[in-house]
């Protein structure tokens, strides 16, 4: 039997709720989180709603979670309280973001307030969609955030809580909600979040692990200073692997050979023989040895830059590669791993494709390539994209079979312009390395240009190839290396080339008094 009330019977609480915003990401638990707050004040009688805003754009699937949560009056149970759908700037008590980034989109959004908010964030990182594709390295400054937060939040706590989770096989949900518990700003003892987190009765042990030491980070952090610091991590060590036989004829020779290079280049060499081995065949790496051997021996920092930029350049990315990466059986197990299933889970990965043209034809002959290339109405039909699933036998072996494409990639129009390109960089480097060895570094670490796959590798070896003509155009002047580097860094940093640009028109300047 259903009983309605008539709103005029409805005396609304005069009571002001505690109000609580969480931002968080697909797969961080923030649904999660939210469930267990609402039961959490339920448990103690009080009235709790919660509401969310999901995402898709810049954060992939960045959703914002609202909670409003008030006790009973006692004195007046009648009094029944409304509360609000959506969070208003300036009126939220707790923040909690789930990634460092989160915790600054909610500054930016005026959820937080200096009178009355304390900040809750994980300082781990998750790269926004800009970061990940902007040229070299987009990776936004988390000092930024921290400097921020410390003004705009009447107080700020943030740790890794993404470390915290692995290492206690949870989630960083599971952290976020022990770091509120040990905030205090809930009126709730430790034990009631406990027995919240063990009526949900899914990853109980785990959770409370993670609880734990989320909340005893959190209350070390309310007894210290308030402006808290970015922890400042070690850069990481670099690990070569050694240069040495592993077992194989054919590519203990190869090693044989590049024992005979200077020993300072042997870490590098072996990184890049092993990657060019592994995308091809030991042929391939023969190839790389011979291109390297090419180099003059002296200069062992540009012999280095030279090994480094040669692998990645012969290791292009391309559907073949593609395909192959995605059929590897390290993969699927890598995947398992960080979405934690099961033995007895069933995991589905579902691929998204949008190759161009190019990329069709490439894997084509040279000739008959150039004219599939040319075919706007094939090329309408394939700028549809595609989504495979590659946890199913027929989208596998679809892909296992483009990957076995491997054997003929050198008879393809792609590895033939890939090739004619890289021998064109190579040739410039040798030719700068005899009369100016740090023009010729700079040429070398100017490969770092070029990467990626499809519009992002065309974009990319578009600035490269302005880049290169510029070093030309600057071999006769004694700073030309630093030019070059300048240029690099711009383009780096410059999505669309535009400031390029701009760098090239100043670089031309110097030569209009010549």
């Amino acid at each position: 039997m259903n009983v309605s009330v008539a709103p005029s019977s409805i005396v609304l609480s005069q009571a002001r709720p505690i109000t609580v915003a969480v931002l968080a990401m697909g797969g961080q638990g923030g649904g999660v989180l939210v469930d267990w707050i609402v039961a959490l004040a339920e448990r103690r009688g009080w009235f709790a709603q919660s509401t969310s805003v999901p995402g898709v754009a810049q954060r992939t699937g960045a959703t914002i979670y609202y909670i409003e949560m008030i006790a009973p009056d006692t004195s007046k149970p009648d009094r029944h309280p409304v509360l609000s759908l959506m969070p208003a700037p300036g009126k939220v008590d707790i923040v909690i973001g789930a990634e460092l980034m989160e915790a600054g989109r909610a500054i930016l959004r005026g959820l937080v307030s200096p009178d009355r908010t304390l900040l809750i964030g994980s300082s781990h990182r998750s790269l926004a969609v800009i970061e990940k594709t902007a040229p070299g390295d987009g990776t936004a400054d988390a000092a930024q955030v921290y400097e921020a937060a410390n003004v705009a939040a009447n107080r700020f706590i943030a740790f890794d809580m993404a470390e915290i989770a692995d290492a206690t096989g949870s989630v960083v949900s599971s952290v976020l909600f022990g770091a509120l518990a040990g905030s205090g700003a809930l009126p709730f003892a430790t034990e009631d979040f406990e027995a919240t987190i063990r009526a949900a009765g899914v990853g109980v042990d785990a959770s409370l692990r993670a609880f734990a030491a989320g909340r005893e980070r959190a209350v070390a952090m309310v007894k210290q200073d308030p402006q808290i610091k970015p922890v400042a991590k070690p850069p990481l060590a670099r690990h070569f692997p050694r240069l040495e036989p592993i077992g194989h004829a054919g590519y203990d020779a190869l090693v044989a050979r590049a024992q005979q290079l200077p020993p300072e280049v042997h870490g590098i060499v072996a990184a890049g023989l092993q990657r060019v081995v592994d995308y091809q065949d030991v042929a391939y790496g023969s190839e790389y040895l011979d291109r390297l051997e090419a180099m003059p021996r002296e200069a062992t920092g540009l012999l280095q830059a030279f090994a480094k930029y040669l692998a990645v350049a012969m290791a292009y990315d391309d559907v073949i590669r593609v395909a192959d990466l995605k059929t590897r059986a390290g993969r699927f197990d890598r995947v398992r791993r960080e979405v934690r299933a099961g033995d007895d889970q069933v995991v589905a990965i579902t691929e998204f494709f949008h190759p161009r043209i190019e990329e069709m034809a490439g894997l084509l002959p040279p000739v008959l390539g150039e004219k599939v290339e040319r075919n706007e109405r094939l090329a309408r039909l394939i700028d549809r994209g595609r989504k495979l699933r590659t946890t199913s036998p027929s989208a596998f072996l679809l892909l296992y079979g483009v990957a076995g494409l491997r054997r003929f990639r050198r008879r393809t129009l792609r590895h033939a312009r890939e090739m004619r390109h890289l021998d064109e960089w190579a040739q410039r480097v040798r030719k700068f390395a005899g009369s100016d060895p740090a023009l010729a570094t700079a040429v070398c670490e100017a490969r770092r240009l070029v990467g990626g796959y499809s519009d992002t590798h065309s974009r990319g070896e578009s600035k490269f190839d302005k880049v290169m003509l510029a070093s030309e155009r600057l071999a006769s002047r004694p700073d030309a290396a630093e030019w070059v580097q300048r240029l690099t860094k711009v383009a780096l940093k410059d999505a669309d080339g535009a400031e390029l640009d701009g760098a090239l028109r100043t670089v031309e300047t110097l030569f209009e008094d010549a």
